[in-house]
C-alpha cells in the first residue's frame, strides 16, 4: 500500500493538495499541510498522487511501501 509522505519545512500553505483529495490532506492553523490518512487505498492512489503533484512547493509525494 503506498505511503503519503510530508516534507513540512517545504510547505509553503498553498492548499492545491487540499482542493484535490481533501479527504488525505487539511491545512492547519499555522497554514502548513496535515496528513490526514498516510496510508493509501491502491483505488485512491491516482488521485491522491495527482493532488500530491499540485504542490507548487513539492513538500509531498507518494512512496511504495
Amino acid at each position: 500500500m503506498p505511503i503519503l509522505k510530508v516534507d513540512a519545512a517545504a510547505c509553503q500553505g498553498y492548499a492545491s493538495c487540499v482542493i484535490a483529495a481533501d479527504d488525505y490532506f487539511d491545512i492547519d492553523d499555522d497554514g502548513l499541510v496535515v496528513l490526514l490518512s498516510v496510508e493509501v487505498p491502491e483505488a485512491d492512489r491516482e488521485r491522491v498522487e495527482r493532488a500530491a503533484h499540485s504542490c507548487p512547493a513539492a513538500a509531498l509525494r507518494l512512496e511504495d511501501a
